[in-house]
């Protein structure tokens, strides 16, 4: 048990304004869907309000539903009208920002769309429009390849009078034979420093944080290493269901959808080596290197090393909610697995021997995404009678979400005659040392793309090498039994089995709902 101990500093520190990027002509494929209006248009309205947005910019949705420019943007102000961030209709820059909402219908399977959109495209920057052009594919992956080419054949990936670059949404591919041809795809059409593989998890204040951390802090670089370091345990937890995404789900599952990205991304910079520079493919080749050292696992690996679940019914804050199979567009007797826990292993000097501890799921007992540290118990315990196993290790948790942060759990001298210690946690908390919210991972990445910084973005060897770690896994799976769902209750913190998961090396997963004293272990 650890006591915080909180130290503030004299006044908060106010965030820079964002530096504005050049203007440009969004096109998002799949303006319909979910993430183009929980996301997207948010995340855009947002990057205007703190100056990052050029007011010339003009963002283009295209879709297979018959929609006029007012209808869409009618459409969009009932979704945020209604979202936990609810945006000020009547707010003068609300009103200037979607009068530059247009809408194009139009079918990314059909080939005739997209001369058509080229042609709309040109006409735009005649009229004073702008030379910039940003495709954003928000659709399901299985149509980025037709978006890709028509855009190619169209010849919208070439602009003579400015640039022109493209996002794609994770996942790249659904293995490692589909993610190498999605790359040989986009390659054809577009150079690879147009080419955007977003993750929206490296837009993170919090995750950018850890390379500042890990690299700009001398004391820790002598000990960041199988000599001192026990174990690191990686957590992405949501409390949230599938809501409206059963169909994307349904064909993905948790290993696919935050595993092969989000925390394959938080595992490489929690361990690579330090790069020569901060600058895009600087990074980019230690993540890679770093990734190659992570020998895909044998079916019996798998086996001892990997747990699957999905949530069945239970209790999420106070409110009972259905099992996975029970929500609306899941088969009745889906397989898919909506937690996943593995335990991986780098083969490298720094790292050999000292567990990764991975694990995400849906519906469980809170929302939480944080990395946790945890070091060595100290050879002997001076300073305390009661048992080693009592006297807690030094700990670093990197808090990603919420309350985002940094705790460091040490050893203080208990109060008293006798020279005994007691574990204190120091604590650095963004929300109280920063003036102003932090800037949404998407609005960080958008505004990365209009400035052509590639720093927060995948490579495509970096996908090539995720891949084959997790299609090794997915291949084994296939070879084993099945397991038996659902495993784990909704609100719970997981199936079981993943306690014996940490369990065989002798740890522990630190709890996702945090205890109700506000103390951790």
């Amino acid at each position: 048990m650890t006591t915080p101990v909180r130290a503030l500093p004299r006044e908060k520190i106010s965030r820079p304004p964002l530096s504005e990027a050049e203007a440009c002509t969004l096109v998002i494929f799949g303006a319909t869907g979910d993430l183009t209006r929980r996301k997207l248009i948010p995340a855009l309205y947002e990057l205007q309000c703190l100056g990052g947005m050029s007011i010339r910019c003009e963002i283009i949705g295209t879709g297979r539903t018959p929609l006029t420019d007012e209808q869409f943007r009618g459409r969009l102000r009932e979704t945020l009208a209604e979202s936990k961030d609810a945006i000020d209709m009547n707010d003068p820059r609300w009103r200037g920002f979607e009068q530059r909402l247009h809408y194009i219908t139009g079918d990314p399977n059909d080939a005739e769309f997209y001369p058509r959109l080229a042609a709309d495209l040109d006409a735009r920057r005649r009229a004073g429009g702008n030379a910039n052009r940003l495709f954003y594919i928000a659709t399901p992956s299985a149509l980025a390849r037709p978006i890709i080419e028509g855009l190619g054949a169209a010849g919208l990936a070439k602009n003579d009078a400015g640039w022109a670059r493209i996002v794609i949404e994770k996942p790249f591919g659904r293995d490692l034979k589909s993610g190498q041809e999605l790359n040989r795809v986009v390659s054809d059409v577009f150079a690879e420093e147009a080419i955007f593989r977003i993750d929206h998890y490296l837009g993170k204040e919090t995750v950018q944080n850890v390379l500042v951390f890990r690299f700009g802090n001398s004391m820790l670089e002598p000990v960041w290493n199988r000599n001192y370091i026990d174990y690191v345990e990686i957590t992405a937890a949501e409390s949230l269901g599938v809501e409206s995404r059963a169909a994307f789900y349904e064909q993905t599952g948790a290993l696919r959808d935050m595993v092969t990205n989000h925390l394959l991304q938080l595992l490489t910079l929690i361990a690579m080596e330090p790069p020569v520079s901060l600058d895009a493919d600087a990074l980019r080749d230690q993540k890679v290197q770093l990734l190659s050292a992570m020998h895909p696992m044998t079916v019996d690996e798998v086996k001892q090393r990997t747990v699957l679940g999905q949530y069945g019914v239970g209790t999420v804050a106070g409110k009972p909610v259905p099992g996975y199979r029970d929500e609306p567009g899941v088969n009745a007797h889906s397989d898919t697995e909506t937690y996943a826990a593995i335990d991986f292993r780098i083969d490298n000097w720094r790292w050999e021997g000292v567990p990764f501890f991975v694990r995400t799921g849906k519906r469980l007992s809170s929302q939480r995404s944080e990395v946790v540290v945890r070091f060595k118990r100290t050879p002997q315990a001076l300073f305390s009678r009661a048992p080693e196993k009592d006297v807690e290790p030094n700990q670093i948790t990197l808090r990603i979400q919420p309350d985002e942060g940094i705790s460091i759990a040490f050893a203080a001298k208990r109060p008293g005659d006798e020279l005994r210690s007691i574990g204190v946690e120091a604590d650095f908390s963004y929300a109280e040392s920063f003036d102003g919210k932090l800037p949404s991972a998407y609005a960080t990445l958008l505004l990365d793309v209009m400035q052509g910084d590639s720093t927060r973005f995948t490579r495509s060897d970096e996908v090539d090498a995720e891949w084959r770690i997790i299609t090794p896994i997915e291949e084994a799976l296939a070879q084993l039994p099945a397991t038996e769902f659902p495993n784990y209750a909704a609100g719970s913190d997981g199936p079981a089995e993943a306690n014996a998961l940490v369990g065989r090396c002798g740890h522990h997963w630190r709890p996702i709902a945090p205890p109700r004293d506000g103390t951790q272990k």
